[in-house]
């Protein structure tokens, strides 16, 4: 079975790090004004100068289409076909680098794919683009298209690893709008329609970003240089902790849970639909990152041909859009997946919520709902490609070619199967419109719990300063009472004013007061029951009375009685 992903070499990596300045696995944010062809200036920022030798040409701004008999038409392009993109316009959208600095030790190859009248999948073979034998390269593509058997309605060709010759020799024989490439190679998400001609065809490219879901040692066995390893998370089972990562929604998200990662994809498809024979052309990137190859999207397209309800609508309709539904499948699918894992990590955050609430948990929070944020921006674009490819019909399928019957037919399927595509991403948004709920429950737990967690250690902290307060008033009027009642006297402290008589003359008196004072507090273990302050300080008084006169006059009581008891025995004797 042919290779699902591939990666690049350290060449590349090295050569797509100098032409990015940054991490080579990242994709940099597209830059949405240079998408399509309606942007008046390609590749033009405000800021940027107007080619004025361009400005002052007097050439016809569209050229003359080439009968491509014996010529080298390619060499030139895209100038020779668009005029109006300038060297530095080409350079600035990385088609030069594709044209001149592309990796020569990797070959070009072009799988193919045909489809017959009947329906049919079948393998056209392998076009190889040998670097140096140009001229026999640009042969064959002439040839391809001149040479297809009568029955093929559409012939697709998956371009891997592209070279800047194959680059140019397919935009010169198809007549390419520079902009299918400069989209594809940027990453930016494109949808647009151009040389459009009544009952006979039109062009239209869809370019799209997608994530797919991928076991972490296949991503990781694409990443070839020591550093690249290194930035995979979980390698060893403790770097997985998505609070390490940055919050960069273009880079792979790491799920440690499943042990998982959701990296972008890319989706490029300029369609040449007409009547004497469709063309789809899918670009596949070449950077350091597992995208799909074309040898895996060329089984899959040929397998859905297996499909009987696909096949049978191949066989009704000639609609070369439906084919080019097939590849907008193989994006869905790989949305659904990835969904599918990130849904399970989630379910294991719950879990693990309950166990532990710390910081870097919350920092995964956040780092997974930034990557939702830019999910659900992905799939609003996926939305916007399936309307744009139902309300841009077939130019050739009209009464003019077709009788009516056939045409309401393909009406009706195109229809359904674009309905169908918008359903599941409808209900993609729902399910990514779920887990966001889910992780908001989530954050709100943590914070909750981190907020029940601070409130007991404020309270503990709060217990502890009480504590430590009060400590400090004792030790505060400990010092007091020893300033007052220390002997700061001349025979103990020389240069002192006080002396021991001075000293004694004071101590005792307040002594007693103080001693007096406190014992007066004290009521309830002197007197029974309430007494007035003034009772309570005659204390000394009423301890003298009851210890001395009270009690004396209770033994002479006592006396008493034990005589008249004495007195009452010796009677009754």
């Amino acid at each position: 079975m042919a290779n699902q992903y591939r990666g690049g070499s350290n060449a590349s990596i090295r050569m797509h790090e100098t032409t990015t300045g940054s991490d080579p696995n990242r994709i940099r944010p597209p830059s949405h004004r240079h998408a399509a062809p309606s942007a008046p200036w390609p590749w033009v920022d405000i800021g940027d100068a107007v080619d004025q030798e361009q400005l002052a040409s007097s050439a016809p701004p569209i050229p003359e289409l080439c009968a491509h008999e014996g010529c080298s038409c390619w060499v030139g392009y895209p100038q020779s076909r668009f005029p109006n993109w300038t060297k530095r316009q080409v350079k600035k959208s990385k088609i030069w680098d594709a044209i001149w600095s592309y990796d020569r030790s990797k070959a070009c190859t072009i799988y193919r794919c045909d489809v017959d009248t009947n329906g049919f999948f079948t393998g056209a073979g392998v076009l190889p683009a040998v670097d140096g034998k140009d001229d026999e390269t640009w042969t064959r593509i002439i040839n391809e298209s001149r040479q297809r058997p009568d029955n093929v309605r559409v012939r697709a060709l998956f371009v891997e690893n592209m070279s800047g010759p194959v680059l140019r020799m397919l935009g010169a024989r198809y007549n390419i709008d520079p902009f299918f490439f400069s989209s594809s190679l940027n990453w930016i998400p494109s949808r647009f329609q151009e040389e459009i001609q009544d009952n006979i065809g039109d062009h239209i490219t869809v370019t799209l970003t997608f994530i797919k879901s991928m076991k972490e040692s296949d991503f990781s066995d694409y990443m070839h240089s020591a550093s690249d390893r290194r930035s995979v998370a979980s390698r060893n089972g403790t770097q997985a902790l998505l609070g390490s990562q940055r919050i960069d929604t273009q880079a792979p998200l790491f799920l440690y849970s499943n042990q998982k990662v959701l990296p972008l994809d890319l989706l490029s498809i300029h369609l040449i639909r007409n009547i004497n024979g469709s063309t789809i052309i899918s670009y596949h990137p070449s950077l350091n990152i597992p995208t799909t190859s074309a040898p895996h999207l060329h089984e899959r397209i040929r397998f859905a041909g297996q499909s009987v309800y696909w096949q049978s609508m191949f066989q009704t309709s000639p609609d070369p859009t439906l084919v080019l539904l097939c590849f907008i499948w193989h994006a869905l699918y790989g949305w659904d997946e990835a969904l599918e894992s990130l849904y399970e990590h989630i379910l294991s955050l719950e879990n693990r919520v309950t166990s532990t609430a710390q910081m870097p948990l919350t920092r995964e929070l956040h780092v997974i709902r930034a990557h939702h944020l830019h999910y659900s921006s992905l799939l609003d674009d996926f939305k916007k490609n399936i309307d744009f490819i139902q309300k841009t019909p077939t130019p050739f399928m009209t009464s003019n070619n077709y009788d009516k019957k056939l045409l309401t037919e393909n009406e009706r399927l195109l229809r359904r199967e674009c309905k169908n595509l918008a359903d599941e991403v409808a209900r993609l948004k729902l399910m990514l419109h779920q887990q966001e709920r889910r992780l908001e429950n989530i954050m709100d737990l943590v914070f909750r719990t981190i907020s029940i967690t601070d409130s007991k250690y404020s309270k503990e902290l709060t217990g502890a300063a009480v504590r430590d307060s009060a400590g400090a008033h004792r030790i505060s009027s400990s010092r007091r009472l020893i300033a007052v009642f220390g002997m700061n006297v001349v025979e103990i402290n020389p240069g002192a004013a006080g002396t021991v008589p001075l000293y004694l003359a004071v101590a005792i008196p307040f002594t007693a007061v103080t001693i007096w004072i406190i014992i007066a507090f004290q009521f309830k273990y002197i007197f029974e029951g309430d007494a007035s302050f003034w009772v309570r300080l005659m204390w000394p008084l009423w301890l003298f009375y009851r210890h001395f006169i009270k009690t004396k006059k209770s033994r002479s009581s006592i006396t008493d009685v034990d005589d008249e008891e004495s007195e009452y025995k010796i009677g009754v004797v």
